[in-house]
């Protein structure tokens, strides 16, 4: 994979250096849903005092000759690099204000392949939910969508709604006719985690808490629990949901026992609701700094909270959405001592 310093005076000494560890790497296209996902990235870049890599991916597009001659043509990829390099000066400008150290790549590749291998070493993948297509071979959208499934670090998706926020303007119409149609909402300093009983929701819970400590806030525990649907329409609802909700809530309080051992200063909530948990989760993006969900589930009490429910969260999220793949934590270990773990039999 190519790779090509947009500024040398901004970034690292050597390409050993950056393979070593990324920090928060951010892709852009130059679309007003990249800039968005620039500047949370920067503050997030701030918050932890890691460095900022900014990259930027096209290829070359091939043509098929229709002559005598037959066989396929490339086109000269100088002008489409130029414009890419300057796609990553403008980036740099855009987050100059930030005591933060920026390091800047021109990628000659697939986007979703080259923002995939980053992930092997970055601490974060930050990125919009649609580019602008155009010479950079759509970074954004499409991209946006397979990335949280197949990450190796957690992925933030920042739509670009939540622009106002972050102190970005916007011309699109979509957008605009969104925050016409539901009205100014304050922001709560508070950081949601979607749990559903699986490992892979704690996984997630546990990035969340250390990402409400970053922010000063507390963190809120939600779990959704759906209707009964099919098959299990005939059961007794009124009886079955009580008794299930009294022991997702007493397991609930477990989990809050097993996070404050690992983050005793943390302010926990726990939220039980009756409800799509795709719907309260798209909800809370509106009002809430962040939500962070896993990339799967189990099921358990909550029926698959996680999985498709996080691609319907970040199709439709209003805010910025972290997605926390599968991956060992010690921590987990000593999850069973502190009771019943929500979703076992």
């Amino acid at each position: 994979m190519a790779e090509e310093q947009a500024q040398p005076d901004q970034v690292g000494d050597a390409a050993g250096e950056r393979s070593a560890s990324r920090g928060i790497v951010v892709g852009v296209d130059g679309s007003e849903h990249s800039h968005c996902a620039l500047v949370w990235a920067a503050r997030e870049a701030e918050r932890r005092q890691r460095p900022l890599h900014i990259v930027t991916a096209y290829s070359v597009p091939v043509f098929a000759a229709s002559g005598l001659d037959g066989g396929y043509a490339t086109v000269d990829d100088s002008v489409i690099r130029e414009g890419a390099e300057a796609i990553l000066k403008q980036a740099i400008d855009k987050v100059a204000r930030y005591n933060i150290d920026v390091d800047a790549s021109v990628e000659n590749g697939d986007a979703s392949g080259v923002l995939l291998e980053m992930t092997e070493t970055a601490e974060l993948l930050v990125f919009g939910t649609r580019g602008r297509g155009g010479f950079v071979g759509r970074l954004l959208g499409s991209v946006s969508s397979a990335l949280p499934a197949h990450a190796k670090c957690p992925t933030v998706t920042v739509p670009l709604i939540c622009g106002d926020r972050l102190g970005e303007t916007t011309d699109d119409k979509r957008v605009m006719a969104e925050r016409e149609k539901s009205g100014h909402q304050p922001i709560e300093n508070v950081v949601v985690a979607g749990v559903d009983g699986s490992e892979q929701a704690r996984v997630a819970v546990l990035e969340a808490a250390a990402q409400a400590e970053r922010l000063s806030a507390p963190l809120r525990l939600v779990c959704a629990v759906p209707q009964y649907s099919g098959s299990l329409a005939w059961v007794p609802a009124p009886m079955d949901r009580e008794a299930l909700f009294a022991d997702i809530r007493v397991q609930l309080d477990a989990g809050v026992e097993w996070l404050k051992s690992h983050f005793p200063r943390l302010q926990i909530e726990t939220q039980l609701v009756d409800g799509s948990p795709v719907d309260i989760l798209v909800d809370a993006t509106r009002h809430v700094e962040l939500v962070v969900v896993g990339t799967r589930g189990r099921g358990g009490f909550a029926g698959m909270l996680l999985g498709s429910t996080s691609d319907g969260i970040l199709h439709h999220a209003k805010g910025p959405v972290m997605v926390v793949p599968d991956r060992e934590d010690p921590r987990l270990a000593d999850r069973p001592r502190f009771g019943a773990m929500l979703g076992d039999s």
